[in-house]
């Protein structure tokens, strides 16, 4: 199966995530370093605390939710509202002045997830291509991945012969871009009743 072959759907909700964790990718390496070398009370300690906040608020957050819109046929709408509250996280970092800052933008980082990661795979899992699902995550896990190892060493050269705030600024790009993306999605109904029998289910608004 060639990536052309690849339902529209999956393309861009591919496409987003690409953008959306590449774009975080930049700073992943560095983030512990800037809390601890550039905030007040910025410690190591202080840097997996605002980790455990991303992860519970995500954890907290997205397993209700997922109850939720599985009941509904609003799923693009919350992606994008995730989305969206996802890429505030970034543009915190570059105006962070105390490590209160950080654990602000990792609150609403997990929000964000917790609503956009119970919605993206709903899309995913509805819009599959039968019989090429190992094809479509494994071309997903090798974008995203390559991606990510890319911008990991970017984001680490930039950090440390720019600085910290163009990281973030281009993170803040490209979550933006991602969230962009999405919008594409809700153009995607003229074409359901042409694939309704190529996917697992397909509800007649998403």
């Amino acid at each position: 199966m060639s990536i052309k072959l690849v339902n529209r759907t999956i393309k861009l909700l591919m496409l987003s995530d690409i953008f959306m964790l590449t774009g975080f990718g930049l700073i992943q390496p560095i983030l512990a370093i800037f809390i601890k070398e550039n905030l007040p009370e910025g410690t190591i300690f202080a840097a997996g605390l605002a980790s455990t906040i991303f992860i519970i608020t995500k954890s907290v957050v997205q397993l209700p939710f997922s109850k939720y819109v599985d009941d509904h046929d609003n799923k693009v709408k919350w992606l994008i509202i995730g989305s969206s509250i996802i890429c505030i996280a970034p543009f915190i970092y570059i105006f962070s002045t105390h490590i209160y800052y950080i654990y602000l933008a990792q609150f609403l980082f997990g929000i964000g997830s917790g609503l956009a990661y119970p919605t993206w795979l709903g899309l995913w899992s509805i819009n599959l291509d039968k019989h090429h699902e190992s094809f479509e995550w494994s071309l997903y896990s090798t974008l995203t991945g390559l991606g990510t190892a890319v911008t990991a060493g970017v984001g680490a050269a930039v950090a440390q012969y720019i600085g910290f705030q163009l990281t973030f600024i281009l993170t803040g790009i490209m979550s933006v871009i991602s969230c962009c993306v999405l919008f594409f999605l809700e153009q995607k109904r003229e074409k359901t009743a042409k694939i309704r029998d190529l996917h697992y289910y397909m509800h007649e608004k998403v």
